[in-house]
């Protein structure tokens, strides 16, 4: 049997660069060598590619078989290298370019799932260089948690107690994106819940994020190892039972394919489930708790590569029978 020659897109030009180099190196090492061949396209934090680029020109990208994107962020999770990969016809895993931009933007998905009556804490957006903190003091309570709304891995992301540390907060957001989250805080408990599927996706078994911080940062996520996770949650059936519905019912909101991890607030005072946010290209590291959370359901991390790329490749062939020109 043929191998298939996957092609590993990893690095880029967002703040996660160093985590999808671990992620890349991660999906690397649990590829069966008798299935996969594989093909590194490193992208430098200046936009190079090495060793070579994607292109969208017919017969350019002879010898690839599918793509798997380990890019974590901007330019990489936000549907600019889904598009390209569209351009130039290749099968490749995760979410389409519409469900990686919309769950890329913390505003627009919030929205949607809104819509589709999921709840959502409440949330402002301002503007770079448009915000004025006294204004945001007025319509949120502290304390608030101050996000850019296009990143993850927590980079940018502040909790602000007062109005000082509010607009060192809003500084901070602003030179990662122009659009600024400001979210209510939500004391109480964090949980996260993998999903995998195309038209019917299903939920994993969730676990619960304990961090060493004030909050689960960038420092907590990757630096210090000191946060622990606890899988499976400790939730009552009914809760764990929620939280997969809810996860499941976000991933249909924003469109989404292939794979994503939601994550989720519980609020100790009132015990109510907020879908905090969606990613739609989470983390692959050795540590990172989306491939856990599927061995705790029963799919060993080398299979949960060899269903995302059949999930690839199953979308790819489905999007073959639609026409494009008269």
């Amino acid at each position: 049997m043929s191998r298939l020659r996957v092609a590993v897109i990893y690095g880029g030009r967002s703040g996660e660069h160093e985590v999808s180099l671990n992620s890349a190196e991660s999906i690397i090492a649990a590829m069966d060598a008798e299935r996969y061949e594989v093909e590194r396209i490193l992208i430098t934090k200046d936009g190079f590619w090495l060793p070579r680029a994607i292109s969208p020109e017919p017969g350019a990208n002879k010898g690839i078989d599918v793509v798997f994107p380990a890019l974590h962020g901007t330019f990489g999770e936000d549907g600019t290298v889904q598009g390209l990969l569209e351009l130039a016809g290749l099968p490749y895993v995760g979410a389409g370019v519409l469900a990686s931009s919309v769950s890329m933007d913390k505003d627009v998905m919030k929205r949607l799932c809104r819509e589709r009556g999921l709840p959502i804490v409440d949330f402002l957006v301002l503007t770079r260089g448009q915000f004025k903190p006294d204004d945001v003091c007025k319509r949120l309570r502290y304390p608030m948690f101050i996000k850019p709304a296009n990143l993850g891995s927590s980079v940018g992301v502040s909790k602000a107690h007062n109005c000082e540390q509010l607009k060192a907060a809003l500084d901070l957001a602003a030179q990662y994106d122009r659009k600024i989250i400001v979210e209510r805080g939500v004391e109480g408990r964090e949980f996260e819940c993998s999903v995998m599927g195309n038209d019917q996706p299903v939920a994993a078994i969730p676990c619960e994020v304990l961090p060493s911080r004030e909050f689960y940062d960038y420092e907590d996520k990757y630096i210090l190892n000191q946060a622990r996770t606890v899988l499976p949650a400790e939730l009552e059936p009914e809760q764990t039972a929620e939280v997969r519905r809810l996860a499941v019912e976000c991933y249909k909101a924003v469109g989404c394919e292939g794979m994503a991890r939601v994550d989720f607030l519980m609020e100790t005072k009132t015990g109510q489930f907020y879908v905090n946010e969606i990613n739609t290209v989470p983390g692959f590291t050795s540590i990172s708790m989306f491939p856990k959370m599927w061995e705790a359901a029963g799919i060993p991390y080398p299979k949960l590569i060899d269903r995302l790329i059949e999930l690839a490749l199953e979308r790819h062939r489905n999007r073959q029978e639609t026409r494009f020109s008269r």
